[in-house]
């Protein structure tokens, strides 16, 4: 942790070394003095007094230049505290950004970092399979990994090996390894095409090896990820008759230890997403499952991201089978513009309460970047920071509390930067509680989506369907009200950032509006009639979304490669032919 010049010689540290058998969390305490004479930072550790430096500039920064007199005993909750970026859908940032977070996290404190890997990692032998996509290098990995390593934090190696793998296998040279090519079920949505390796193909196996062995080298932290989640299709395809005769878990649990064999096979200890057989394993005839995973000493990533998610009865179930669990809640900024507040905060405090209770060893929050990773970076970044804050605490800061962190995040006017964005993210609540039909039919309240999100990316008939015009014109009203009050930016990209996000939301609002008050058949001739802006027709919406498209391609590359940008983009099209459709 880099103090600034002027504190160098007013800040004295001691590392006094650790008892024999001292905890995990005792290895990062530490007790801090300060008086007149200065600062004293005493821990066991240097990872203690690392913690105890970023106390320090915490402090500094919110002290006016004045420091209270005390003494500061602090050890974390939770020994693992990490975050996962998801680099594969669709946005790979610079180094410069990649760099920058690091820094940020090392702040809050956080000791644990992976990028979530589908195909943007660049393997030798494997070209068409990112090459178009700015892939992460292994040279760049190594960088990352040693600028980690200065500042406390281990780098996990990540990359899926089972499922959400439709790139690789819609290419000539790995369609033989797909599960299936033709229809399934993902969950309760229909779905087409490949999607998971066939886990009863061997050369599915040489694949994940090849490419754990290559990311492998990469990192020297203990941990890989190969994720194994969502694999819905493997009761549709090649394996089928094997499911049919063994059951799907046991079919699942068998390719997973493979792939954790593979892990262990070049000295990394494996994780895997837990969702297939946590969701099976009270079934007696699958409880044996999660226990037939201990012999390799996997760690189960126990993952949810709503309130009512099921931590406490997960982390239980895989303590009680011998493994090590972490809670993995989400930031809720995917597939929201806005981000989610109140799910968010719901999502995480339960995480924390969970890992608390059972003494859960790791707490990994996702940034997740599906359809196209439309969020804006001070979105993401602001539930990035209170979350990793409240897995050292915790407990979630709630109410003015919970903008305090943002200092450290958006300069001196972070708090206010951070309230407004708690606003935001929780301007549609009210459609949220009654527009699950969004995301399938006879759903209440929506789920892992914001309504002015999810209403972009469904058609005028269903929009008209879920109803509750007055409920989008309070929604209106409230971005309106908020653009009023728009926060004062000194990072100019930051301003743009949150003046894209909140236009963004605007027009979601205008077009619900629009589209409720129009008969399919009058479409292209709808005008506003007392709902929304006046001048609002669909030329006009159109006209906007060209305007959004082009902020969205000039803000994505002021942070991120020029990889994916083509593929976001393709949302941007899809809703404009919606715009055009009768």
């Amino acid at each position: 942790m880099h103090l600034p010049d002027t504190l160098q010689s007013w800040v004295r540290v001691q590392v006094s070394g650790s008892p024999c058998g001292s905890s995990e969390i005792d290895q990062q305490s530490y007790v801090m003095t300060i008086d007149a004479s200065g600062a004293a930072i005493q821990a066991g550790t240097a990872a203690g007094v690392r913690f105890g430096l970023a106390t320090l500039l915490q402090l500094v920064r919110v002290s006016d230049r004045v420091l209270p007199c005390g003494v500061i005993e602090d050890w974390p909750a939770i020994s693992r505290r990490g975050l996962m970026l998801d680099v594969s859908r669709d946005r790979v940032p610079t180094m410069r950004e990649l760099c920058a977070l690091i820094d940020t996290l090392a702040q809050f404190k956080c000791n644990h970092l992976q990028f979530y890997v589908e195909h943007t990692f660049a393997y030798a032998g494997h070209e068409d399979a990112w090459r178009e996509w700015s892939a992460i290098t292994p040279d760049e990995m190594r960088r990352l990994d040693a600028y980690a390593a200065v500042r406390g934090i281990e780098i996990a190696a990540n990359q899926n090996c089972f499922g959400h793998l439709a790139h690789w296998l819609r290419l000539p040279a790995y369609e033989h390894l797909a599960e299936t090519t033709g229809d399934w079920m993902f969950d309760v949505w229909p779905r087409s095409g490949p999607f998971s390796l066939c886990p009863t193909e061997p050369a599915s196996l040489a694949l994940v090896r090849d490419l754990i062995a290559q990311q492998a080298r990469c990192v020297k932290g203990e941990l890989f990820n190969i994720g194994c989640d969502e694999v819905y299709d493997i009761a549709y395809g090649r394996s089928k008759s094997e499911v049919e005769r063994r059951g799907r878990v046991a079919v699942f649990a068998e390719f997973v230890r493979d792939v954790a064999r593979a892990a262990r096979d070049v000295g990394k200890r494996p994780m895997f997403w837990a969702d297939v057989i946590l969701t099976h394993a009270d079934e007696p005839a699958h409880a044996h499952e999660l226990v037939s995973l201990r012999e390799l000493d996997m760690v189960a990533l126990v993952w949810g991201y709503e309130p009512d998610t099921a931590f406490d009865v997960w982390v239980e179930r895989v303590h009680k089978a011998g493994l090590e669990a972490w809670v993995c809640p989400g930031t809720s900024s995917w597939r929201a513009i806005t981000g989610r507040t109140r799910e968010r905060e719901g999502n995480v405090a339960g995480a924390l309460a969970a890992a608390t209770k059972h003494n859960a060893r790791g707490f990994l929050l996702c940034e997740w970047g599906d359809v196209g990773h439309w969020q804006q970076w001070p979105v993401a970044m602001h539930a990035i920071a209170q979350g990793i804050a409240a897995a050292w605490s915790g407990e979630l800061a709630g109410g003015d509390a919970s903008c305090k962190h943002a200092r450290h995040v958006f300069g001196g006017n972070g708090p206010a930067i951070a309230a407004w964005l708690q606003e935001l993210g929780d301007a549609d609540v009210p459609l949220r509680d009654v527009a699950g039909g969004f995301s399938r039919k006879g759903l209440t309240k929506l789920r892992n989506a914001s309504a002015m999100f999810a209403s972009l990316h469904n058609s005028a008939g269903t929009v008209r369907e879920i109803g509750h015009r007055e409920l989008w014109r309070e929604t209106l009203a409230r971005l309106r009200e908020l653009g009023t009050r728009f926060p004062a930016c000194a990072d100019a990209l930051i301003a743009d950032e949150l003046r894209h996000t909140l236009g963004l939301s605007i027009f979601a609002c205008e077009r619900a509006l629009l589209v409720l008050r129009t008969p399919s058949a009058d479409i292209h001739h709808a005008s506003a009639t007392g709902d929304g802006d006046e001048s609002v027709t669909f030329e006009v919406l159109r006209d906007w979304l060209d305007v959004f498209e082009a902020n969205h391609r000039r803000l994505w590359l002021a942070r991120s490669r020029s990889g994916g940008l083509e593929e976001s983009c393709k949302h941007f099209a899809t809703i404009k032919k919606m715009l055009e459709a009768k």
